[in-house]
């Protein structure tokens, strides 16, 4: 600061400064000798013109000096409330565990209280015998099972006075210290409409097993059945369902693995299990060689699975990196990915990956990775949208549009819609609407709707009407008048049946598609599996998330 304020000092003293020089040269002019070529008002006006730039300059400096302090007292703010807010999380869970911790141990000392009192209430019954008069047998009677029965809700729930009960094990608890893992799959599978609460509960569950990790891995014995060719796959849906009921079990073991209150995660997954884990994944990976990544469209249950294999089990280190990295695009739009990239190890491959993904033209999967990994230094999420949106309209303007089908032409104005809603919901999911508006985009989105419509309105309008039957049920032959019965007449079959479908994998709640085949989903399930694990595996870009 002090030397800003010195160079003002010198700026400011310019004009007296030239002022001196003015009278030095009027001397110096009136004793010359000789006619001198140069001119005051020359001399002038060069230092007023050093004087100005010097001004400007120094300016310009200054409103760099401000603008570099307020961005640094803008971070220094940012980090105080970052910093704030983890600190009351902290405080908030170490109050909420030791209320937990409060009423435990209140409960648990009601319990004993109720026993010691249900053993002293009745300490003895004297029987006096009819025959002996005098003699007294003292016969000792053990407490009533009834009065010292315990109700699981009073340890739940200290205000509770009433006779505690011990709540019955659940269905998934029975079958985990059954070691059940084809019961496992079948519970799971016919009460996939509860399946937000089946999540919740298998970690807890897995406790119960005498081998959780064991358990796990009988669970991926049908992942690639005999039987079932690598297409034939992708349309089974039995077959996807029992694929991401293996997927859940493997993550609902990595967060049982991750509770605090487990001992040692040796435990539960010795050498031997490791082993184990190892030889499945060495079985699962030639089958992935031939993976297509952009047919998968970052939705690929295989290779999902099989990162997941060694994350759950921490066996990545006997894989080769490189090898699992490339393996990422194809999961990119699971909402599961950056958490497992993590656990894997790959998080510095992540640049590498982005390049991938922008190269086949995901640029909101791109996007949504650069967040994920704090990447948006190196990748511009503005400027990748705005080249996501310039190619998609590249791609969607004909060469020679009076030779462009209208079936053409819709097609081309359905990639368009979609690339504009998919970058709609990730500006709106990142919040960049200051950097990005979107005002623009929506009447974009208005107009190809408005076209949309307009074209199918008139398809409608220039569609044959079929002329209506009789209604005795005669067309136009000859009359009949003695026909079997009205159900004879039953409406034709129609042409094109409905096709059901899932809605495809979008980025941690987005509903839209990123545009035609890129987001399309890899795997298409029929009406009986529809939505299945829709809300344990359905994720938005946020990461899907």
């Amino acid at each position: 600061m002090a030397d800003t304020q010195s160079v003002a000092t010198l700026i400011d003293s310019a004009t007296s400064k030239i002022q001196q020089l003015q009278q030095a040269f009027a001397e110096l002019e009136s004793h010359r000798a000789i006619t001198l070529n140069l001119k005051w008002k020359e001399l002038e006006e060069h230092f007023h013109g050093l004087e100005r730039s010097l001004k400007q300059r120094f300016n310009e400096l200054e409103d760099q000096e401000k603008k570099y302090e307020s961005k640094v007292s803008e971070a220094q703010e940012m980090l105080e409330k970052r910093k704030a807010a983890v600190v009351a999380k902290e405080q908030a869970s170490l109050e909420k565990l030791q209320e937990k911790r409060d009423a435990a141990l209140f409960a648990i000392g009601i319990v004993v209280d109720k026993y010691k009192n249900a053993l002293t209430s009745e300490p003895a019954i004297v029987n006096i015998e009819e025959s002996g008069g005098a003699d007294a047998v003292v016969e000792e009677k053990p407490p009533d099972a009834n009065s010292t029965s315990v109700d699981i809700e009073d340890v739940q729930n200290p205000s509770n006075n009433g006779d505690m009960e011990e709540n019955p094990p659940s269905e998934l608890t029975k079958l985990c210290k059954e070691m059940d893992s084809k019961g496992l799959h079948k519970f799971i599978s016919d009460n996939r409409k509860n399946l937000a609460a089946i999540r919740e509960e298998i970690p807890i569950a897995l406790k119960a097993a005498t081998n959780p990790a064991h358990l796990v891995l009988d669970s991926l014995e049908d992942f690639y059945p005999m039987d079932v060719t690598t297409l034939d796959g992708k349309k089974d849906a039995n077959l996807l369902g029992h694929r991401r009921t293996c997927i859940m079990l493997l993550e609902c073991l990595s967060q049982m693995l991750a509770d605090p209150e487990l001992d040692a995660v040796s435990d539960v997954i010795s050498e031997d299990i490791k082993e184990k884990a190892k030889a499945i994944a060495e079985e699962w990976k030639p089958k992935l060689d031939d993976l297509d990544i952009d047919a998968s469209s970052g939705n690929s249950l295989e290779a999902h699975a099989f990162l997941q294999l060694l994350a759950s089990f921490g066996i990545s280190s006997d894989f080769n990196q490189e090898e699992i990295s490339k393996l990422i695009p194809s999961v990119s739009r699971r909402r599961q990915m950056a958490d497992l990239c993590r656990s894997l190890g790959l998080s510095e491959k992540m640049p590498g990956v982005i390049e991938v993904l922008l190269n086949s033209g995901r640029h909101i999967d791109a996007v949504n990775l650069a967040y994920a990994f704090e990447l948006t230094g190196q990748f511009s999420p503005v400027t990748l949208l705005k080249n996501y949106l310039k190619e998609a309209r590249k791609a969607s303007s004909p060469v020679k549009p009076g030779n462009t089908s209208p079936t053409a032409q819709n097609e081309v104005n359905e990639r368009e819609l979609s690339a504009l809603k998919a970058v709609i919901k990730c500006i709106e999911d990142h919040k960049l609407e200051e950097q990005y508006p979107v005002d623009p985009l929506h009447k974009r989105v208005a107009q190809l709707e408005k076209a949309k419509a307009d074209k199918k309105r008139v398809a409608e309008t220039a569609k044959p009407q079929s002329k209506r039957p009789r209604a005795n049920g005669g067309g136009y032959g000859p009359r009949v008048t003695n026909f079997p019965d009205k159900s004879f007449y039953t409406r034709a079959p129609d042409r094109y049946p409905p096709y059901m479908y899932d809605r495809p994998y979008v980025y941690p709640g987005h509903t839209d598609n990123h545009g035609s085949s890129l987001l399309a989903s890899a795997y298409s399930l029929s009406p009986s599996h529809g939505n299945y694990f829709g809300n344990g595996y359905q994720y938005q870009a946020p990461y899907l998330h």
